[in-house]
């Protein structure tokens, strides 16, 4: 078939080299997000798509909105046949959708209905799900509602933060989108309807849902910091300063705390919390490199008996679905 691929981020890539590599499928064209500032210089930079794209020698669109006028007669021209999608960041409406013969073809990194959103993998880890997967569907109107064409499922390791399970969903999810328009081509694929049960809603993480609290119960903010890396980033407040916060490890051998108080070892710092002690792992203060947290302890003369932070003003994050 004639493809018309959209995607924009790292998490895209696997699966556009897929459908370029496979010998049944031609990509004509690459539809991504524009080029966005990076970095502390600010300076433009091309997706990880688009880089792909343009090695290949395939045409790259980069319409501000997929509705513009001449993105839909770029579109038209193409004549495609399907239009696969990962992670392309823009919402998709008519006369886009009609255009492609067979569809717009979406991978999402969830077991639909569950996690319908921009953040399904940051989202199972927070909720604590055991497993997930990809799902490709037939986009529509609605918000990750379509028919699905197929599954694949994917166990979540104990220590897993959102970018290690994406890179591992972004990896069988190609094969997926590959088997899914293949099942297209021939015509042995139909999309099923979703169920009508176990809808849940997967927003974008905000910064501010990112802060850690240490009045929170050990499980939560272990949870709540691997969900957040390696994006937005988990923080919580050291003085006047934000200091990011790599994922840390549950200590159920330490004696109880007060919530984000300090323990210091020579080779560990532990911080207090609603129940178990946490260590730990790496920090980032404010303006420096990613440090181990007993190097940042000693740089500052920390002490036990300091305090890290009891916690802030912090923004719940949605749970629709109840406990998960």
């Amino acid at each position: 078939m004639r493809l018309l691929f959209a995607g924009t981020p790292a998490a895209a890539v696997p699966s556009l080299r897929a459908l370029l590599e496979h010998p049944g499928h031609e990509v004509v064209a690459v539809l991504t997000r524009p080029d966005a500032p990076s970095g502390r210089g600010r300076r433009l930079v091309r997706s990880p798509v688009a880089e792909l794209a343009q090695s290949a020698g395939v045409e790259v669109l980069t319409p501000a909105r997929p509705s513009e006028p001449e993105f839909l007669d770029r579109l038209r021209e193409l004549d495609v046949d399907c239009a696969p999608v990962v992670a392309y960041g823009a919402l998709l409406r008519e006369p886009a959708l009609s255009l492609p013969r067979r569809g717009w073809v979406n991978l999402h990194f969830s077991l639909l209905p569950a996690w319908r959103g921009a953040a399904p993998v940051q989202h199972a880890l927070l909720h604590g799900d055991d497993s997930t997967g990809a799902s490709t569907f037939l986009i529509g109107p609605g918000l990750d509602d379509g028919p699905v064409f197929g599954v694949m499922t994917e166990l979540i390791r104990p220590r897993d933060t959102s970018g290690d399970l994406l890179e591992r969903l972004s990896q069988g999810g190609a094969a997926l989108l590959a088997a899914t328009l293949d099942g297209i081509a021939d015509g042995s694929l139909r999309p099923q309807p979703q169920s009508p049960d176990g809808v849940s809603l997967a927003p974008k993480l905000s910064t501010a849902d990112a802060e850690i609290r240490f009045d929170q119960p050990a499980l939560a903010i272990d949870r709540r910091i691997r969900a957040g890396t390696p994006a937005p980033g988990a923080w919580t407040a050291f003085g006047d300063e934000r200091l990011k916060l790599g994922p840390v490890t549950p200590v159920d051998s330490e004696s109880a705390l007060p919530a984000g108080d300090l323990r210091i070892t020579k080779r560990s710092v532990l911080v207090g919390t609603a129940t178990v002690p946490v260590e730990l792992g790496t920090v980032q203060p404010a303006g420096k490199k990613p440090m181990p947290a007993a190097d940042w302890a000693r740089g500052l003369r920390l002490s036990s008996g300091d305090i890290l932070a009891h916690g802030g003003a912090h923004t719940a994050v949605s749970t629709e679905a109840g406990n998960r």
